[in-house]
Order: C-alpha cells, then sequence, then structure tokens
C-alpha cells in the first residue's frame, strides 16, 4: 500500500519580529498561507525504515523528514519518498513542510497504528515553522511558531514566486535585525492581526496594502540578487512584491492567475532566476487542525 501527501510551500504575509527571549529565540507575529507549490512525499510499507530523495544532496540522515520519522517512536518499517519541487533556502518552508507531512501521515494511520502525540509540541521541537503546516489553512503564527490561529477557508488568489540565485543565511538575517533595537509592538495594533482580518474577509486590497516582512529592507540592501528580483517584479507591473521569510524568494500576489501569467512573460531575469506560477492552497474540505485544538484544550 502506498500513501502519497503534499508539503506545501508557505509565504509570509506579513512577518513581524516583535522580541528576542533569553534563550536565543525570536518571538514573531506572521500571517502565513500554504501555496499549491509542494514537495511530494510518498510512504510504501516496507519491512525497515527507509528515506530516499529526489535531490540526492538532502537525502540524509539529518534531512526533517528522517528526523519527523524518528520522533514516531518506535521508528516506522516504512519505505518514504520524497519528490522536491520547493527551492530550499529561500524562505518558502519546504523542509518544514516535509517534516509536518510526516506527522500528518503519523496522524491518519499511514504507518499502520495510532499514536497519542501532543503533536503541536512534536512539531515544534522539529522546527518553529512546522506546527503552522498541522493547520491545514493559512494562519497567525505568533510566540515562536507554537501559537497557530488559522484562517479558515482562504481567497482563490494567486502567487508568483521568484527564487534568486543565491541562499540567505536565517541566522545571519536575525543577526542583522538584533542590530536594530526593537520597537514596541503592541499586539493591538499589529500589522498581522489587521491583515487577518482582511485575508478573512477577502479583501484584497487591504491585504496588499498591509504585506509587510521585517526582514525584507534588510535583506534586500544586503542581497544585490534579492533586490533585483524585487525590482523586476515592479518593473514588470507588480503591485506588491515582498520578501518571503528571511529569503532568498520574493513573491507577488494577485486576484487572478492571468495577472500572474502577465506579470511572468514581462519579467526581465535571466535563466539563474527561478520562477513559479502558483496560488493559494485550499484544503479539500478545511476543518482547522484536530492536532492544534487538542494542544490548546479545545474539545
Amino acid at each position: 500500500m502506498r500513501m502519497t501527501f503534499a508539503c506545501p510551500a508557505k509565504i509570509n504575509l506579513t512577518l513581524e519580529v516583535v522580541g528576542r527571549r533569553d534563550d536565543g529565540y525570536h518571538t514573531l507575529r506572521s500571517v502565513m498561507v500554504p501555496l499549491e507549490l509542494a514537495d511530494e512525499l510518498q510512504i510504501a510499507a516496507s519491512n525497515r525504515f527507509s528515506f530516499t530523495c529526489s535531490d540526492p544532496a538532502l537525502g540524509g540522515d539529518d534531512n526533517l523528514v528522517v528526523r519527523a520519522a524518528r520522533a514516531l517512536e518506535p521508528i516506522p518499517g516504512y519505505a518514504v519518498t520524497l519528490r522536491k519541487v520547493i527551492p530550499t533556502q529561500a524562505g518558502l518552508g519546504g523542509g518544514s513542510s516535509d517534516a509536518a507531512g510526516v506527522l500528518r501521515a503519523a496522524m491518519v494511520g499511514a504507518f499502520g497504528r495510532s499514536y497519542a502525540m501532543d503533536w503541536v509540541a512534536l512539531a515544534r521541537s522539529l522546527g518553529s515553522d512546522v506546527p503552522f503546516f498541522l493547520a491545514d489553512s493559512g494562519a497567525l503564527v505568533e510566540g515562536t511558531g507554537e501559537r497557530v490561529t488559522a484562517v479558515g477557508a482562504l481567497p482563490d488568489w494567486h502567487v508568483l514566486v521568484v527564487k534568486p540565485p543565491v541562499a540567505v543565511s536565517t541566522a545571519a538575517a536575525y543577526a542583522q535585525l538584533d542590530r536594530t533595537p526593537p520597537s514596541s509592538r503592541p499586539r493591538n495594533t499589529s500589522s498581522s492581526l489587521a491583515l487577518l482580518s482582511a485575508l478573512q474577509r477577502g479583501d484584497f486590497d487591504d491585504v496588499e496594502r498591509t504585506l509587510g516582512n521585517d526582514f525584507h529592507d534588510v535583506i534586500a540592501s544586503t542581497t544585490p540578487e534579492v533586490a533585483r528580483a524585487i525590482d523586476a517584479l515592479r518593473r514588470a507591473g507588480a503591485t506588491n512584491a515582498l520578501l518571503a521569510g528571511s529569503g532568498s524568494a520574493v513573491f507577488t500576489i494577485a486576484r487572478d492567475a492571468q495577472t500572474i501569467a502577465d506579470l511572468d512573460a514581462r519579467l526581465d531575469l535571466d535563466g539563474a532566476y527561478r520562477r513559479f506560477l502558483t496560488a493559494f492552497a485550499h484544503s479539500r474540505s478545511w476543518r482547522g487542525s484536530v492536532a492544534l485544538q487538542t494542544a490548546q484544550g479545545k474539545p
């Protein structure tokens, strides 16, 4: 028996870094949405655990898929195959989504047994973005990633993602932000809360006005390839262009697929800049994650 799971990329429509804790973690507020751009996780019965990745460079034991499987003690006797589509070191959450794919597979019995787990705590132990990918929707993400408030049904909006030929170190990006004294970010004036409301209303204009990422100016000013991608999107006619996570990918959103296709056609970038025409991902029947409800003490 084989089961296949889509592991979607994500973009941050907002990303506010609101503090730095004594343990080195940063506290955030961010509205994230999943994309149709996705890796594919295939699980097949086997007499022992094995992992194969379509990108051999990512096929080692340090892959988050292997780490997630090992967290399911005992490690399941299944063959796991990952087909990579989401570019790495892009701020699109591919590795975190792959790990969440393993957890979601376990939640629905794909490994031939049931588990009694605090799924959010397990997800958080694997990475700060992993809990988001259990929400099965867009979400407001707070704290160090463990507080996830699902948006619900998402609008039918479209996205052009551009991956410049450069990697951005997340640690280095945070180090650059830490050189600037943090400003007060009261929750009741948060751009993330304002955007969450606009997204739930399906108000594109309001969402577009509220887009923001604390890393955007820092990374664009220090990484010429990122700055070039942002400039190219704007010159092609994009009314918004934003860094994805801490980079290096950038994206623009639009109401319809034709607008995105037209922007892509006008984009003046060479082949080293990879492009992905995609859209907000929709669950077949959005439910809000059972895992999140359990973790938050809800019935």
